[in-house]
């Protein structure tokens, strides 16, 4: 492989101001660094990427999903446009990397495009997507769904705690839900996409390797849960007469754990989110939401998860006099990395520092965009394997090993002749 990346070496000491500059934007009243989407400091945050992206020499617009996009014109007009992003919204209570080193590291490459004088010959577009993380309307990668044309009237009628409707979040923040459908990409319309990202797992520190190169994202399936019991006051109502909302999801819970334990090797679920009504010391709970996910690169096998867990909820509900009802929030399908998309990075990773390939355990917008193009990724270690937590860390080293990679990656892409990947 053939590489002029010695031009496009990042500046280590910029890339670390940046993430610490970004890091300080962040809602104080929240443990970590927290940056929710569709809030003050998520605005905050944008108005300072505008400001980054403009300096690297980009033309930045927001599109009908919110996605904050910088251009950097190609020299060849009739080419489809390279991309690379991530997202800078974060997880409640979650860390200072996690999304944010990739929009940073594609701002970073085009600084050093533009320092170098090189043109690309295709448009190249950094993009930070909104709402990547679970949003408070039960659904991820929002943007990138949006984007792509997978942001569903259903989906946007979602409302949060609040009342908001995603539509109406969407719009507030820069987007415009009535051109979705006239915005979205089809294949073709990007050529490659490319993404960044911390790990989020402890194997590349553990195997001493510093960078990956991602051989798949797993696909998520999210729902949405209600148990319906009776609410009754707490000290006159018998044990033997109650529909306990909440005793009634604990069994249900471990049901949900038992069977994402009978494909422990092929998938893992999650319940994160749960709301007890009326929430009281002293009554009866009368009802319960929650939301849970299942993860697995086989879509089979994830719904073999549900089916059971959903026939073994209805007859605990039955048997215990509640009532019991299931929505299905989203499901994003496992992505495989093309084989030549896949060459092309691990070539890039091995020119820059050890690499190992591996799969990606957490889901990320390139989900949404493999919809419409090759994908592909790098990650660099997470310490201790830690994420969506505070004590999240990624060495500035590593951070800067995973944009020369990604450089490079960009630069041999770009030359190369990308013309019938979508459809190998």
């Amino acid at each position: 492989m053939e590489s002029n990346v010695d031009r496009l070496i990042p500046h280590i000491s910029r890339l670390q101001a940046n993430i610490e500059q970004l890091s300080t934007i962040i809602n104080p009243s929240k443990p970590g660094w927290t940056r929710r989407p569709f809030t003050d400091e998520y605005d905050s945050g944008r108005r300072w990427l505008i400001e980054q992206m403009q300096e690297a020499g980009l033309t930045v617009s927001i599109d009908a999903a919110s996605n904050l996009i910088g251009s950097l014109p190609g020299s060849d007009p009739a080419l489809a446009p390279i991309m690379i992003g991530s997202h800078t919204d974060t997880v409640t209570g979650g860390g200072r990397f996690d999304g944010i080193i990739g929009v940073l590291a594609g701002i970073e490459i085009a600084r050093l495009l533009l320092e170098s004088g090189k043109r690309l010959r295709h448009t190249l577009q950094i993009v930070d997507f909104t709402a990547e993380e679970p949003s408070e309307f039960g659904i991820s990668t929002i943007g990138s769904r949006g984007m792509v044309g997978n942001l569903t009237e259903t989906m946007l009628e979602l409302r949060d705690d609040t009342g908001l409707k995603l539509a109406d979040a969407i719009n507030r923040q820069g987007g415009d839900v009535s051109l979705l459908n006239i915005q979205a990409r089809k294949p073709g319309d990007v050529a490659l996409y490319l993404e960044l990202h911390i790990e989020q797992g402890p194997v590349l520190e553990q195997s001493g390797n510093r960078l990956g190169a991602v051989l798949g994202i797993v696909g998520i399936h999210r729902y949405r849960v209600q148990i319906s019991g009776a609410p009754n006051h707490a000290g006159t109502t018998p044990m033997t007469l109650r529909h306990d909302a909440l005793a009634g999801f604990c069994e249900i819970g471990l049901a949900f754990e038992r069977h994402c334990l009978h494909y422990a090797k092929d998938a893992v679920g999650t319940i994160g989110k749960l709301t007890n009504e009326p929430n009281a010391s002293n009554v009866v709970p009368g009802l319960v939401r929650f939301d849970l996910e299942i993860r697995s690169l086989n879509h089979e096998i994830s719904d073999a998860v549900y089916a059971a867990f959903a026939d073994e909820a209805s007859d605990i509900a039955a048997r215990r006099g509640l009532d019991l009802s299931f929505e299905c929030l989203s499901k994003s399908d496992a992505v495989i990395v093309k084989e030549q998309v896949l060459e092309q990075v691990l070539a890039a990773c091995a020119s820059v520092a050890p690499v190992i390939s591996l799969p990606s355990g957490a889901g990320h917008d390139a989900n949404q965009l493999a919809r419409i193009a090759p994908i592909g990724m790098i990650f660099v270690p997470s310490k201790d394997g830690r994420s969506h937590c505070p004590e999240e860390w990624t060495d500035i080293q590593d951070v800067a090993a995973g944009t020369q990679a990604l450089g490079e990656a960009l630069l041999w892409f770009d030359a190369a002749d990308l013309s019938g990947w979508q459809d190998d």
